[in-house]
């Protein structure tokens, strides 16, 4: 299988089992089962570096492994995977929906600012969207990613349009529907964003909760009450979240030693990384591993 590594040593894939290198206008979508099946309906973990991806699964059961979330779920849904998070799927044969795989500047150049907004707003974090309880919103979506994937296999599917407004339109359903779920109202919403995405950029270099507000124009306390709004947990504690997910990730999917990744991330003392990975995880990275493995 030709693919590349990234520093971790966990795969990094264009489109799973393809070599890294999309061109940066890319868009593309097909049936779970083309690509699954090959692989005795298993996808094994990896990671895109630049690219979104949803999965739309109509119906049928699926495994999800988003970082260290792992969940059995079943249609109607979609998996959200923005750029770098690990990810691995297990389907079946009665599996049915589709992989979108996208280059972000493919869908915002050219387009009025509500797609990047919607864009944004998805991929603030991996997540399971469901849908089952709201099938008005079921159909519109799946028609739409079949629609999507009709015109991508038509011959002059190179030179159209279509394809890339359909696809800014799932975009926007797809974060429509995530705010509908979410308890955070859109002024709160915003800001909120913005801050997961500064943790995804900086949070190996262990920037305080103060340098983060200053980022976004806020005081410490205004963002707290932004955080606490959605999620009910300090900024502080997002950001060690992140670092821990951060860390479990290499421990799981590296044989990388525990000091090696501790200085990955930022910690200068190996034994403060063990001390703070334990407050997290309630045991030791190496315990964790071992029980992970086992």
């Amino acid at each position: 299988m030709n693919r590349a590594r990234d520093k971790t040593g966990i795969p990094a894939f264009a489109l799973y089992g393809e070599a890294h290198g999309a061109p940066p206008d890319m868009l593309h979508i097909e049936p779970i089962q083309s690509r699954s099946r090959l692989h005795r309906w298993a996808i094994d973990a990896h990671r895109h570096r630049a690219l979104h991806q949803i999965l739309w699964i109509a119906a049928g059961p699926a495994e999800v492994a988003l970082d260290e979330l792992r969940e059995s779920c079943a249609g109607p849904i979609a998996i959200v995977v923005p750029p770098g998070t690990v990810h691995g799927f297990r389907f079946t044969a009665d599996t049915e929906g589709f992989v979108l795989t996208l280059d972000p500047r493919a869908v915002i150049e050219g387009d009025l600012p509500t797609t990047g907004d919607a864009l944004r707003e998805l991929f603030g974090a991996p997540r399971i969207l469901r849908f089952a309880s709201h099938p008005d919103a079921t159909a519109r979506v799946d028609a739409l990613v079949r629609e999507l994937a009709l015109e991508f296999a038509t011959v002059e599917a190179a030179g159209s349009p279509v394809p890339l407004w359909l696809a800014r339109a799932i975009v926007w359903r797809l974060a429509r529907h995530g705010v509908l779920l979410e308890r955070g109202t859109r002024r709160t919403r915003a800001p909120f964003t913005r801050f997961l995405m500064l943790i995804e950029a900086h949070h190996r270099r262990h920037w305080p909760v103060s340098q983060y507000a200053g980022a976004l124009g806020l005081t410490v306390e205004r963002l707290n009450r932004i955080v606490r709004t959605e999620t009910g947990k300090t900024a502080l504690e997002l950001v060690h979240e992140r670092l821990a997910r951060e860390a479990c990730r290499r421990l799981i999917y590296t044989a990388a030693p525990i000091s090696t990744i501790a200085a990955d991330l930022g910690f200068r003392d190996a034994a403060y990384f063990c001390r703070f990975f334990k407050r997290r995880r309630g045991q030791g990275p190496r315990d964790y591993r071992g029980a992970v493995r086992a």
